[in-house]
C-alpha cells in the first residue's frame, strides 16, 4: 500500500487557503488507488483554541475536501479537525472512504494541559480502529503519543498500523522521534507520525513526519518543509516481524 504523509504549514485559523494547499499537495502526488493519505492534526486551522474559528460540523469545508479527494483518487483520506456535538467539542481524526463514507471518527483521548486544551475540548472515551487495504489502522492524535497503554489496547484490537496526527513543536523534536520509534518497537507495528511545519502564535514546528517500520527503522522522513512523504508498506511485514520475534506473545495483561 502507498502511504502519503502530507506535511504542511497551515495559515492560522484560515480554513479556505489551507484546504486549497492540501488539495494542491495531493494533486501533485497523484495517489494510487487504495492509498492512505494522512493529514496533520487540525490541518485546516492550526492548533487553536479559538472555538468559533475552528469548530466544524458533520459536513464542512474540511470534510468535503477529504471526501472529494478520497473519491477522486479512490483512496482513504485521514485528517484532523475539531467537531462540535451536543456532547461537547472533540479534537478528532476522521477517515473518509472513496464512497465519501466515514470509516472512523476518533476523538483524542489525552488533552494537552500545557495549552489548556482540556478547558475547551472534551476528551474521547475509547480507542478506535478501522480496516484498510489489509491493515487494521488505529488513529491517535499528538499528545496521545506519550501514553503507551492506549497503543497496546489498540494492538489487542488487532492494530497493525498506527497513525499519529500532530502539531508537535520543535522544542520537543527528539521526544517526537524517540516516542514514534518506541511505539513501533514495543507493538511491532508500523507507526506513521504526520506533523505540521512552520509556525503559529504559540510555537515553531519542525515537520519531520516519519514512517517507522515494525522493527523501529525510519523508512521515510519528510524533512522540515511542506511536501508529501510517500512510502510503500505491506501488512506482510508486520506479520513477518511478529513471527520472527514474537515478543507480543509473551506480554502479560
Amino acid at each position: 500500500m502507498q502511504l502519503h504523509c502530507c506535511q504542511l504549514a497551515p495559515l492560522w485559523e484560515d480554513r479556505p487557503p489551507n484546504c486549497a494547499r492540501v488539495r494542491a499537495l495531493v494533486d501533485q502526488t497523484n495517489p494510487a488507488r487504495g492509498s492512505l493519505v494522512v493529514l496533520p492534526e487540525m490541518f485546516a486551522t492550526g492548533f487553536s483554541m479559538n472555538i468559533p474559528a475552528i469548530r466544524e460540523g458533520m459536513v464542512s469545508e474540511s470534510t468535503t475536501l477529504m471526501g472529494d479527494l478520497a473519491k477522486q483518487y479512490e483512496c482513504c483520506v485521514l485528517g484532523g479537525m475539531v467537531h462540535g456535538t451536543r456532547g461537547g467539542l472533540f479534537n478528532q481524526a476522521l477517515a473518509m472512504s472513496p464512497m465519501r463514507r466515514e470509516l472512523v471518527r476518533y476523538s483524542k483521548l489525552h488533552l494537552f494541559s500545557p495549552l489548556r486544551e482540556e478547558v475547551f475540548i472534551t476528551p474521547g472515551a475509547e480507542v478506535m480502529t478501522f480496516d484498510w487495504e489489509g491493515f487494521r489502522v488505529a488513529p491517535f492524535i499528538c499528545y496521545d503519543l506519550r501514553f503507551p497503554e492506549s497503543f497496546r489496547q489498540a494492538v489487542l484490537m488487532g492494530a497493525t498500523l498506527f497513525t499519529i496526527l500532530a502539531n508537535w513543536p520543535s522544542v520537543r523534536l527528539e521526544h517526537w522521534i524517540t516516542l514514534l520509534k518506541a511505539r513501533a518497537i514495543e507493538n511491532q507495528a508500523y507507526v506513521v507520525g504526520v506533523n505540521r511545519c512552520g509556525a503559529d502564535p504559540h510555537a515553531e514546528y519542525p515537520g519531520h513526519s516519519l514512517v517507522i517500520s515494525p522493527r523501529g527503522e525510519i523508512l521515510g522522513d519528510a524533512g522540515t518543509g511542506e511536501g508529501v512523504l510517500t512510502v510503500e508498506i505491506t501488512p506482510e511485514e508486520v506479520a513477518r516481524s511478529r513471527a520472527q520475534f514474537p515478543a507480543l506473545r509473551d506480554a502479560r495483561f
